[in-house]
């Protein structure tokens, strides 16, 4: 990352990272208590209703007493990295810069473990401040495999999730993302890349496939997340830590026939190495 004390400057190191030098002299300004109100409140009306975009959600915040109008409501669930889910024929905001790759799940049987792995970002909520969680799930087991937690929404915690996923589990044979500016850099798809993955990303007429994923979050913030008001990382880290391992190896799933995760996860590992 930027070192402001290297001898290189920091235009240089910029470049070499291949982020703009704006971002990197850019130094953010502080969440004011309004705003973390704001997106506590919009984090569950999404949760709630998830096809709600920035006029609605305006609209229900009003109702509520908030004085906001729809473009800082915007803002805000840019800041949290959220969007309405619904059909429409623009896709997730990427970077102008970054290739896109096609969607490989259409009409695809996914019929066991490690053959597609999905991965997300969502924000979480704290007493004071938030944080964003990153999660490497199997799309046919529901298993998180691996997750990470961190105060920018970057691609470095991304990358460590992988790179954890990798080194227990192994590699799938496909990674289906959405197109979000974390997962079309050039370090993330060269990291699949080099492990032999090929790389799926969610396009027009495929917002359905992150739904599981949205149960995931779903499961995560209201059996977990909003019953704790984490007040540092470390015991976010620690909280989410507890409540995965439940919901890996304890928490029955409806579409797992009532078995866990891990159950259909572990089951099916000495078929694939059958194969």
């Amino acid at each position: 990352m930027i070192d402001r004390e290297h001898k290189l400057p920091i235009s240089q190191q910029a470049k070499a990272l291949g982020i703009s030098r704006g971002t990197a002299y850019y130094q953010p300004r502080p969440l004011s208590p309004r705003d973390q109100t704001l997106m506590n409140r919009i984090d569950r009306l999404h949760l709630e209703l998830p096809f709600a975009g920035a006029r609605m959600l305006r609209d229900l915040l009003r109702q509520e007493g908030f004085k906001v109008g729809r473009k800082h409501v915007a803002t805000l669930m840019k800041r949290m990295g959220i969007e309405a889910l619904y059909r429409k024929p623009r896709t997730t905001k990427r970077h102008p810069g970054h290739k896109v790759y096609p969607y490989l799940l259409r009409n695809l049987p996914v019929t066991r473990a490690n053959q597609v792995w999905a991965m997300d970002i969502t924000y979480l909520p704290m007493a004071r401040g938030f944080v964003y969680l990153a999660a490497v799930v199997d799309w046919f087991t529901r298993r998180v495999l691996s997750w990470k937690i961190s105060t920018t929404m970057d691609v470095h915690f991304c990358l460590e999730a992988v790179e954890e996923a990798i080194a227990n589990y192994g590699t799938p044979e496909i990674m289906n993302t959405d197109q979000g500016s974390q997962f079309t850099s050039q370090a993330f798809t060269g990291l699949l890349k080099e492990n032999g993955i090929r790389i799926s990303m969610d396009g027009k007429g495929a917002w359905r496939d992150n739904v599981f994923v949205e149960r995931l979050w779903r499961s995560v913030k209201y059996e977990e997340v909003y019953l704790h008001a984490y007040d540092s990382v470390s015991s976010a880290r620690a909280g989410l830590d507890r409540y995965i391992r439940f919901y890996n190896g304890r928490r029955p799933h409806s579409s797992l026939d009532r078995q866990t995760p891990d159950q259909v996860y572990f089951e099916s590992l000495p078929q694939i190495l059958a194969a």
